[in-house]
């Protein structure tokens, strides 16, 4: 879990009873889902609710009303560590491979749908509520930096209602704004290839005409010359790590012996993807990993670029206008994140947070892949890429990407080690292609018990909305069971439900404030800020 955080997260719930459009079905106004817009969030609490069945667009997050709406979507995350790349997958990989190594250029396609978010859907259950925030950012400012500093360690004054023996958090609100500190930029690192066995040569002279000749040396393939340069590469490096020092006989054989293919096993997607290239590549692909802030110099330099690109995408594969994906809609969608960077002892050197992962080749950005990392998983939330490379399945290949990227980072963090890939969802075919990364799980959407995809098909096979969980006697465990400790932001003020309750003036608002409770579960009410107006 990540080191506690000493902000806190602000939202606004605004229910959602309405029907909207949908995305995948088209549907007029069978889109229904619940909505919050969060000011500010903290990477547990978002962790928390994408594991009830939430998923964030820009600053706004929605839960689909599963046994209403007209697609349930399904929170789908891939076991990474245990993940097996498959036969498609890994035609993807030698593609791009090929393609960096000598040009190759493969128009066939693969079959299978690029690892993004529609943004008919982000649309949807974005803006079309009409939900505007009631708290201005000129009062957010101020604030949010209060319970930054001061959250955790807030002076607790007795209600002046001496009956409930409850207490209130007074909030002195400075009247200067701050911003939250960033993550620097951890760039993906090239880990060795490993190198086949040489085959054994027999003496034997050949029958003319039959083979080539074996009495003279061996042709030797540009792949083991590479490979061999490479383990070269490693043991000098090795020496010169040790300041002049003689590597030691022990050393050069551990490195000879891990440098070697293991007969008779498969190569994993690191052998594909963090491969040496030959010096004359002819193509140079560098992955970077840039927090989404303007802060950061790295971010800020790309910007235009990136909105650029992100246009190009929208308006070739979604056929979007230019209107509607403009620099504003851009920042909006995938710039702007309520979550707020965090470092922690035992997390990933490059912090949690919400990052966008860019794919630069020859020095120019061809796809980027946003993502959030959080305490157990790295949370796809979208992917857009240069539709003129779309013979590489930049889709297919930034989701390998992302999963051996979670691996990478659970090394330093052993808590991560999910891949969140967002719904899943069965009622529209073209969105099952997420289902086809191995193994993976299902959220159940009444239990909140994840189940292996292999057991949910069936189900959703014979109906598009399903319990996947069997036991009839079991219930959300982190449902709410205590309303009054619901945590409350009223004028500047934070307090339980039970103190706010008391003090509201005008109709009650319990009703709300319970299904909004029921639905982020007890542990998150507690934490979060429910604004109240």
């Amino acid at each position: 879990m990540a080191a506690a955080c000493t902000s806190a997260s602000i939202v606004e719930y605004f229910g959602g009873e309405d029907g909207y459009r949908c995305g995948y079905c088209k549907s007029e106004t069978g889109n229904l889902s619940h909505g919050m817009w969060a000011h500010s969030m903290t990477v547990q609490d978002y962790q928390d609710l994408i594991d009830r069945g939430w998923r964030r667009s820009g600053k706004y997050v929605y839960k689909p009303i599963m046994n209403q709406t007209c697609c349930p979507q399904y929170t789908i995350r891939c076991q990474a560590l245990h993940f097996q790349t498959s036969k498609s997958h890994k035609k993807v990989l030698k593609k791009m491979l090929k393609f960096l190594s000598r040009g190759d250029v493969s128009r066939s396609g693969t079959g299978e749908e690029p690892m993004d978010s529609h943004i008919e859907d982000v649309v949807a259950c974005d803006f079309a509520h009409g939900s505007e925030p009631h708290l201005s950012q000129s009062e957010l400012n101020p604030l949010s930096q209060w319970i930054t500093q001061n959250v955790g360690h807030t002076e607790k004054v007795q209600n002046e209602d001496k009956d409930t023996g409850e207490t209130k958090e007074e909030v002195n609100v400075p009247e200067v704004d701050s911003s939250c500190p960033q993550t620097r930029v951890d760039e993906d690192t090239a880990v060795p290839g490993e190198p086949s066995h040489s085959a054994k040569v027999g003496h034997t002279p050949p029958k003319p005409g039959k083979g080539a000749d074996l009495s003279k040396p061996p042709c030797r393939k540009a792949k083991d010359i590479r490979k061999e340069r490479k383990l070269q590469k490693l043991l000098q490096n090795q020496m010169g790590k040790a300041e002049g020092s003689q590597l030691q006989a022990g050393d050069q054989v551990s490195l000879l012996q891990n440098s070697k293919s293991k007969p008779n096993q498969p190569k994993s997607m690191e052998d594909f993807i963090f491969v040496s290239l030959p010096d004359d590549a002819r193509h140079k692909l560098e992955v970077r990993l840039v927090p989404v802030s303007f802060e950061d110099p790295q971010f800020k330099s790309s910007f235009n670029q990136s909105a650029t690109l992100f246009a190009k995408y929208q308006m070739a594969v979604h056929k979007d206008t230019p209107s509607e994906c403009g620099e504003n809609e851009f920042t909006r969608f995938l710039c702007d994140s309520p979550l707020e960077a965090e470092n922690a002892p035992d997390g990933p050197e490059c912090g949690y947070g919400s990052f966008h992962q860019q794919y630069w080749l020859d020095g120019k950005i061809i796809a980027v892949g946003v993502i959030d990392i959080l305490p157990y998983c790295v949370s796809s939330v979208y992917l857009y890429y240069d539709p003129d490379y779309s013979f590489l399945s930049l889709g297919v290949y930034s989701a390998l990407r992302e999963i051996a990227f979670t691996r990478q980072l659970h090394e330093k963090a052993p808590e991560l080690c999910f891949y969140y890939m967002g719904f899943y969802i069965h009622s529209c075919p073209k969105m099952r292609y997420k289902g086809q990364y191995r193994p993976s799980d299902l959220l159940c959407p009444e239990t909140y018990v994840w189940m292996p995809i292999e057991r949910c098909l069936p189900l959703l096979e014979h109906s598009k909305y399903s319990r996947f969980n069997q036991d009839v006697k079991a219930v959300d465990e982190g449902g709410v069971k205590e309303l009054g400790r619901v945590r409350v932001l009223h004028k500047r003020t934070v307090m339980p439900y039970s103190v706010y309750k008391k003090r509201r003036k005008g109709p009650s608002d319990e009703a709300s404030v319970q299904q909004y409770a029921s639905l982020v579960g007890q542990a998150c009410s507690e934490r979060m800020l429910l604004f109240r107006s």
